[in-house]
């Protein structure tokens, strides 16, 4: 199911978030986007959080979805979550105001909701936010995560330690049989050594057993233009340029416009993977308590969920 939508290039992948440990928004975007559509869904690298996405299939009826797990390594974003230093935290609420997830209340963080996106550190005037990486064995992670069905593993490999990678990559390569993607990014990495690391790695696997994910800039996606999605294509035809035997997915920054952008540049994707876009869109909705059994509110949800798969194939 997977390697068929990737290979008819329509393939969308809703990115709950690897750091979501929301269990409410999770069953929700995953209830609502499997009714509008989508058979791809990105998942923290937790067993509840899996169940809650089964739950969420489970009310719309799906039964042919594909579930994907993120991991990273130290440092990656995608698996951080931020602290608050009370001694330095002057009450502002800068940090609570510009929170996509609702995380941080009083100064205080709600470590499920927060994703690690870095925006409240980017407003903080006395520097009273730093980050802290949940980063755990993947011998530990993995296994039980399989047992569930889950059937692709994604691996954040922004970052500069190779050592780590190449020792994550290998358990990976050699203890999990589904498809693996990497989503790696030009915010450490020059392009020339991001395109080196991907090669690399490649290598390591069978043809189209891999998928690329062109991450522009990682959990930037509010605005629906142009702008915001043109990193995730400019990564993209780096990895075009190669004529990698992988498939290529747009993320980072993706919205409404990232299909039509990579059609417009000429670079050839298989999908579009979208996440702050695809949450913020139906947020006032998801946030209600009768999200779930108010069908007028649920279809509502719905018509714009489809609306932005369908502008993403």
């Amino acid at each position: 199911m997977l390697k068929n939508l990737l290979e008819e290039k329509r393939c969308f992948k809703l990115i709950c978030g690897a750091g979501n440990e929301n269990e409410s928004e999770v069953e929700k975007l995953v209830a609502l986007y499997a009714s509008a559509g989508c058979r791809f869904f990105d998942l923290s690298a937790k067993e509840n959080i899996v169940d809650c996405a089964m739950r969420g299939l489970a009310y719309a009826g799906v039964e042919d979805a594909e579930l994907c797990v993120s991991v990273g390594i130290k440092g990656d974003p995608h698996v951080s979550k931020a602290v608050i230093d009370c001694e330095k935290c002057i009450q502002c609420g800068h940090c609570e105001s510009v929170c996509p997830q609702g995380a941080i209340k009083y100064a205080k963080v709600k470590k499920i909701k927060c994703i690690g996106c870095g925006k409240c550190a980017k407003v903080c005037p006395k520097d009273a936010i730093s980050y802290v990486s949940e980063n755990k064995d993947l011998s530990e992670v993995i296994p039980p995560l399989v047992k569930k069905g889950i059937s692709c593993v994604e691996f954040h490999v922004i970052g500069e330690d190779d050592t780590e990678i190449e020792e994550k990559w290998k358990y990976l390569n050699e203890n999990f049989d589904g498809m693996l993607s990497i989503s790696i990014n030009r915010m450490k990495l020059s392009g020339a050594e991001m395109v080196a690391r991907v090669k690399k790695m490649t290598e390591m696997r069978a043809p189209y057993s891999m998928i690329i994910q062109a991450d522009g800039f990682p959990m930037s996606g509010g605005k629906d233009d142009y702008k915001s999605t043109l990193q995730a294509v400019a990564t993209a035809e780096l990895i075009q340029n190669e004529k990698l035997p992988v498939y290529v997915l747009l993320s980072g920054g993706t919205n409404s416009k990232s299909r039509e952008l990579a059609k417009l540049c000429g670079i050839e994707i298989n999908g579009v993977a979208v996440g702050s876009y695809a949450r913020n869109i139906v947020r006032k909705y998801i946030e209600r308590d009768d999200f779930l059994t108010n069908p007028v509110i649920f279809g509502e949800a719905r018509d714009i969920a489809k609306s932005l798969i369908d502008l993403c194939n």
